[in-house]
């Protein structure tokens, strides 16, 4: 009893120390809180007289948000030390509040002061900026012609709907440019006439003018050079594809390959001679013709390796599904009432593929020839899921008649003991 005692007094010693701590940190973030808001003050009317108030709104309602907080953290540091301030708990409470304000104020205030900051070093850098701005237009503007010319080649090499993204970017430049620079002048003028924020507005204005601008001639100078790799990736994939047409006209005939084999045929024949074409749209139409061509070449291999049913197949499977199909209808008609969803279920979708493998076969019966290999694979594997799902409904059918019966030997057994 005496160590359990010693232990308790151990523990409110802790919590006493813990409490007390807690208290000095609460203390200390008023106190800095306080002293960093009127820091910001001070900035707050630095930041209005370099950049102008307009500029600084943010850090103004950031300024009056942070207030607003540690007025709340004081108001509950009055609380703790009234006369009777509570329980333990609501005290300690109070004084973590008290922290996570303080320090959610001064989070506030350092990150608008951190941009605050940034726009003022922009701002007072804004003569170096201007010169390099105006560097920029002058050498933007000297690539031009140079990719007017580039046009005019291009233009003459491939077809109008090849170049439709890129034939008006030298005039698109060129006004981009003429804007940049009348923004600069707009700049200059707000700048000495002491509207600092409409100058830093125009300023920005301009360099994104300069920065489409410069992304427009660079569209150009890439567009020839990829137009230019397109023309060898179609020269080399059409050399390809041709060596594989002759393999694949080799190759045992399936429906598959035959109309990949037109595809490939049609896209080689729509190549057009000479200059005026559009490298792009033939390699990707080559590049899914080969690539529809490589994928039966493949498959065509796989049925090598694996070889189809026999032919003789396809008229016992489809006659067993017929079976199975019958025997399962025959045995839900016999029974209204007594079968369930399942079952029915499970029918209904058998149905739904044999006669889907009518359509498929093109006609109902079973006699009809099948030849070809991949016709031959598909008409038994639909066979045999409808087969599946026939025996699946008689065995549900059997399951649910089973316990229909079983319902009503115990109805009957409970009217004998009444």
């Amino acid at each position: 009893m005496a160590g359990f005692r010693v232990r308790r007094r151990l523990g409110a010693h802790q919590l006493e120390a813990h409490d007390a701590d807690l208290a000095k940190r609460a203390g200390a973030a008023l106190f800095a809180a306080d002293e960093r808001i009127r820091v910001a003050a001070d900035e707050f009317g630095f930041a209005e007289a370099e950049l102008g108030a307009g500029a600084i709104q943010r850090l103004g309602e950031t300024l009056a948000d942070a207030r607003g907080q540690l007025g709340t953290a004081f108001l509950l540091n009055r609380l703790n030390h009234d006369a009777v301030p509570g329980t333990a708990d609501e005290v300690r409470a109070r004084y973590e509040r008290i922290v996570q304000l303080c320090e959610s104020a001064e989070d506030l205030l350092d990150e608008q002061l951190a941009a605050i900051t940034e726009r003022i070093a922009r701002a007072r850098r804004e003569p170096e900026f201007i010169a390099g701005l105006r560097a920029e237009i002058e050498r933007q503007r000297a690539r031009v012609p140079l990719v007017e010319g580039a046009i005019g080649c291009l233009a003459a090499r491939y077809a109008r709907e090849a170049l439709v993204t890129v034939e008006a970017d030298a005039a698109e430049a060129q006004q981009l440019l003429a804007f940049a620079e009348h923004s600069l002048r707009v700049a200059e003028r707000r700048r000495d006439a002491g509207a600092r924020e409409q100058a830093q507005l125009a300023l920005e204005a301009s360099a994104q003018s300069v920065s489409r601008a410069a992304a427009m001639l660079d569209a150009v100078e890439t567009f020839e050079v990829e137009a230019l790799r397109a023309e060898s990736a179609l020269a080399a994939i059409v050399e390809e594809s041709r060596r594989h047409l002759a393999v694949a006209l080799e190759a045992p005939p399936s429906r598959s390959l035959a109309t990949a084999i037109d595809q490939l045929r049609a896209a080689l024949a729509g190549l057009p001679p000479g200059v005026n074409t559009d490298p792009f749209a033939h390699l990707s139409r080559m590049r899914t013709a080969h690539a529809a061509l490589e994928s039966a070449m493949a498959a065509a291999r796989e049925r090598a390796m694996m070889p189809s049913p026999p032919v003789d197949q396809v008229s016992p499977a489809i006659e067993a599904a017929d079976r199975k199909l019958d025997v399962a209808r025959d045995a839900i008609a016999r029974n209204p009432g007594r079968i369930g969803a399942e079952a029915m279920k499970a029918l209904a979708e058998s149905e739904r593929i044999r006669i889907d493998l009518g359509h498929y076969l093109g006609s109902p019966a079973v006699t009809v020839s099948v030849t070809d290999q991949d016709h031959q694979a598909q008409v038994v594997a639909m066979a045999r899921r409808a087969a599946f799902l026939a025996s699946e409904a008689l065995f549900l059918a059997r399951r649910d008649i089973d316990a229909s019966r079983h319902r009503g030997l115990g109805r009957g057994a409970m009217s004998a003991v009444s």
